[in-house]
């Protein structure tokens, strides 16, 4: 039996938890054995974000990151499975097709719900039940606690929106995951930038992780960056992690942490 953790977990020092729930590449072996030859490429993760705000550790930012595939379990959805975004498609809590909406699986081997209630146990509910009781040690040490939802996505998804995507897309559920100040507050970092695209609350608002945790009223504040992947790597494979780009992006994405860590510390 495999003991090891379901996710990695580094300790900080300020009052901001940063949450990668995507950026998992591992995969069960039986579950390999699954899945289309374009499933086993992984095209859906959120490539090299712990390499991209490999600075947080520096500014004492907890973070918790996912070691397992999306296509194992989507951390960032509900556990009943209710989609996020009425009305418009969505990828379920298990995702039996890509984002570009081939079969994940091979033939008959989707899994039933046995097998997903397993994988709620094994991998969904060990990293929720950090981030809550995480959340909670901070706001008792610091009087509030602030969670960054960190994603990232192709710059060009049809089936999810049209066109090309801002570079930057901050989301607060409508600024009902936090505090308004601290929406403005960050919002002032990415609008003085002129190099890239924004958009505030727009076709990513946060998922399940930031509406969830999000509560405001009881001084945890929580907020999503879905960040296009075309401002810091290839989206094609091998998914090349691109210095050239990413360097220019970096002291951006610094400074929106270093503005909510500010802000969480008043």
């Amino acid at each position: 039996m495999n003991t090891e953790p379901v996710f990695r977990y580094r300790p900080g020092t300020v009052p901001v938890l940063m949450s990668i729930p995507h950026v998992g590449t591992d995969l069960p072996v039986d579950l390999a054995a699954q899945l289309t030859p374009e499933a086993r490429l992984l095209p859906d993760t959120d490539w090299h974000l712990d390499k991209l705000y490999d600075f947080a550790e520096e500014l004492g930012i907890a973070t918790i990151q996912a070691r397992y595939s999306r296509y194992v379990i989507d951390l960032n959805r509900a556990p009943d499975g209710k989609p996020l975004y009425a009305g418009s498609d969505n990828t379920e809590l298990v995702p039996t097709t890509t984002f570009a909406e081939h079969p994940i699986y091979e033939g008959d081997t989707i899994p039933g719900e046995e097998e997903v209630d397993r994988r709620r146990t094994t991998y969904w509910q060990p990293y929720h039940d950090r981030i809550g009781a995480e959340l909670d040690a901070l706001r008792a040490q610091h009087g509030r606690a602030v969670l960054f939802d960190c994603h990232s996505i192709r710059s060009r998804v049809s089936r999810f929106f049209d066109g090309q995507l801002p570079d930057f897309n901050l989301g607060t559920a409508d600024g009902n995951s936090c505090d308004l100040d601290l929406r403005e507050t960050l919002a002032k970092v990415l609008i003085e930038q002129s190099d890239y695209t924004l958009a505030i609350d727009g076709r990513f608002k946060g998922g399940y992780i930031t509406r969830h945790y999000g509560d405001p009223g009881n001084d945890i504040h929580a907020f999503q960056m879905e960040l296009s992947q075309a401002t810091y790597m290839d989206e094609d494979p091998p998914f090349k992690y691109r210095p050239d780009l990413a360097e220019k992006i970096r002291p951006i994405l610094r400074e929106l942490l270093e503005a909510a860590i500010a802000w969480a510390s008043r």
